[in-house]
């Protein structure tokens, strides 16, 4: 008989609707339930697509004799971090406080006023390597809770003293100048990888927001260390394992230092984030890999993960059948010489395992190879290498595919309607930009309210119940400014706007100008969470400062721009500590330092062929943070449009910064200058 989670919207929480467990979702008639009866709340935290998540579901969550034990002892509650990032968010701190580390699944002990005492991340089935087993830690705490309550109290009062207190010493509000950004990029220097690209060791994650500050660095100040940094880590990772070598996009990360075997699982936030990336990069250098591999991570995310309401799913799992009814991780993905050899001949085998880096003994698991472009002396036959792709490709589509989580999150999608946008500007590709600007539809019909409110989730054409966070309005509203400046219509500027004001009205500490992740109406949670540090996907704080930043050179609105800047200045206490994890920030900083300019292209027409270059050029154009707003003159779509005539009855380009303007100019060559200096 299914549980309470039937009726949920999460795929996650639906994929434990059948357990045996009597599961809850996170409400208060749960914490209420745990009162009435006196007993502990298990919280287990977990998404769709985690690996070690199924691992204890199989083992745990689905066995009767658990399942017994828990029902008998503790309220059990399942909760979706990506549907609820700020429950994950508060007590991953309180277990990373604890234990030094985090990760899913993240098994917290909760009393009935949801105060934590006790925390894991995947519990065995049997003591394993000096980890107790499940049901030693079920045994353990429900004693500790009947036997030492007082003690159990004590613990639970002390770790929410500890979080109240770890409020984010947060500096002045200025934001970061030249010197800070220096020693950003030094400490970047430090810590990166000469040998492989990337930084630090293994696993190795993709670091997508340290990219962007580094192209920008570059373009701001011609720093050759930093191109070189972003251009070695993205010609690694693309020819490494963790990239899709033949149908696009990237996986999770890799778990060596050298990118050749990934955590399979396919994520919407980093094939967007890296989508962009490669573009960016592209832009600066003309490099044909960072061409190729912004178009071919484009496109997987509108083969595979656009649903038929035109948003985008959150991600594909990492495990899949292997062909005999067991999920195994990365089946779909590797192979074997035999493998090769069986589709495509012997001599289109040998090539193949030569160029795919496909060996006897394997690079994965039991013989089989994860498909990586190592760098091989001599050249390859481009048509035949394109061949083998294909037959590879159409075989591999025979495989059972992985799960995909259908759920659309507002936040991810505002990443990926950014990136496609620009990359169909950029690569002359109407069909991306098409792609973006149906997602951002499907945003504002489905996941905005008449207030501008937003929802963080939806499936399958419906809203879900949980209340937008901070990334969400700030990813979306950077969604809609790319969107804006790549078509030239003014109402998604508009609805920026408006996720903005919310940001600066419910999201913003008026004493201070920091950012909390939830709202000032949203539920009460033991600790209001507030984290300035990017992780997977840019921090909503530095996020919020970068889309507030592009929305004031777009109006020349004075207080979102002061709250950008007061929202940087953790930047300038962090950056130079921290590099890796507040790139987002570093980058924002850049676009600050950097003015950031503000370009009008006026012409008679969008298809205008004069207009439409002098708007290509505008957006090709390297200085960071750059806004771009096109339309014809006396056009009331942008605000950078008023008092802009055509020069001479041609279309032109007007470019300011920092209350300057710069002589308007019909000439592509000049306006290409002025916008890479």
């Amino acid at each position: 008989m299914p549980n309470r989670l039937a009726h949920e919207t999460s795929p996650y929480l639906l994929q434990h609707a059948d357990n045996p467990v009597d599961w809850w979702p996170w409400s208060s008639e749960a914490f209420e339930e745990a009162r009435k009866r006196n007993v502990p709340v298990l919280l287990s935290v977990g998404y769709s697509s985690c690996h070690w998540c199924h691992v204890m579901a199989h083992e745990s969550f689905e066995d009767q004799e658990t399942a017994e034990y828990l029902n008998a002892h503790y309220v059990s509650v399942k909760v979706d971090r990506e549907e609820r990032p700020d429950v994950d968010a508060v007590y991953m701190e309180a277990v990373q406080a604890a234990t030094g580390q985090g990760g899913w699944p993240m098994t917290v002990f909760l009393t009935p006023d949801a105060e934590p005492f006790y925390f894991g991340t995947y519990f065995p089935p049997a003591p394993r390597q000096g980890m107790p087993s499940f049901r030693q830690v079920l045994q353990g705490v429900h004693q500790a809770w009947d036997e030492r309550r007082d003690e159990v109290a004590e613990v639970a009062g002390k770790i929410v003293r500890d979080l109240a207190g770890r409020e984010i010493s947060y500096g002045d509000a200025q934001t970061p100048g030249e010197e800070e950004l220096a020693q950003a990029l030094l400490g970047l220097t430090r810590e990166y990888d000469p040998q492989r690209g990337g930084f630090g060791g293994a696993p190795k994650f993709p670091p997508s927001m340290a990219l962007e500050f580094l192209l920008r660095h570059h373009a701001r100040t011609g720093a050759e260390g930093a191109l070189q940094m972003a251009q070695d880590t993205c010609e690694r990772m693309a020819r490494g394992g963790m990239y899709d070598q033949l149908g696009g996009g990237f996986a999770r990360y890799s778990v060596d230092r050298d990118w050749i075997v990934p955590h399979f699982e396919k994520m919407l936030y980093d094939n967007a984030l890296l989508c962009r990336v490669y573009a960016h990069l592209w832009r600066s250098t003309g490099s044909e890999l960072a061409r190729r591999v912004a178009l071919e991570t484009a496109d997987f995310m509108v083969r595979e993960l656009r649903t038929n309401e035109g948003g985008f799913a959150s991600a594909l799992d990492a495990d899949s059948d292997d062909g005999t009814g067991k999920h195994v991780e990365g089946a779909y993905y590797v192979w074997t010489p035999e493998q090769l050899r069986e589709i495509l001949g012997d001599e289109d085998a040998e090539l193949a395992a030569q160029h795919f880096g496909v060996t006897e003994e394997g690079t994965f698991e039991e013989g089989a190879s994860v498909l990586q472009l190592p760098v091989r002396d001599g050249v390859f036959d481009a048509g035949r290498i394109a061949s083998i792709s294909e037959r590879l490709l159409a075989k591999r589509a025979e495989r059972p595919a992985p799960g995909r989580d259908d759920k659309v999150v507002a936040a991810w999608n505002g990443l990926a309607i950014a990136a496609l946008a620009e990359t169909g500007a950029y690569f002359d590709r109407p069909d991306l930009v098409e792609a973006a600007v149906a997602a951002a539809d499907l945003l504002v019909r489905l996941h905005l309210d008449e207030q501008a409110r937003l929802t963080r989730t939806s499936k399958d054409g419906h809203a879900g119940a949980n209340a937008g966070v901070l990334e969400d309005y700030a990813d979306v509203a950077e969604g809609f400014l790319a969107l804006a400046s790549v078509t030239g219509e003014g109402v998604w500027l508009e609805f920026a706007g408006f996720l903005l004001d919310h940001v600066l009205a419910r999201f913003t500490d008026p004493g201070s100008g920091s950012l909390y992740d939830t709202a000032a109406d949203a539920e009460r949670l033991i600790r209001r969470p507030q984290d300035p540090t990017d992780n997977a996907a840019p921090s909503g704080w530095t996020a919020a400062a970068n889309a507030l930043l592009s929305y004031a050179a777009h109006t020349g609105s004075g207080p979102h721009r002061t709250a950008a800047e007061r929202a940087l200045g953790v930047v300038k206490a962090l950056g130079p500590r921290v590099p890796r994890f507040i790139g987002w920030g570093l980058a924002a900083a850049e676009a600050v330092l950097d003015g950031p300019r503000e370009v009008a292209v006026v012409g008679p027409a969008l298809d205008d062929e004069n207009t439409r270059s002098l708007h290509r050029t505008a957006l090709l154009g390297t200085a960071p943070g750059a806004v771009v707003a096109v339309g014809a003159p006396g056009s009331d779509e942008f605000p950078l449009l008023a008092d802009r005539p055509l020069v001479d009855g041609e279309p032109a380009a007007y470019v300011c910064r920092n209350f300057t303007c710069d002589a308007p100019t019909t000439e592509l060559a000049r306006l290409r200058a002025v916008l890479s200096v």
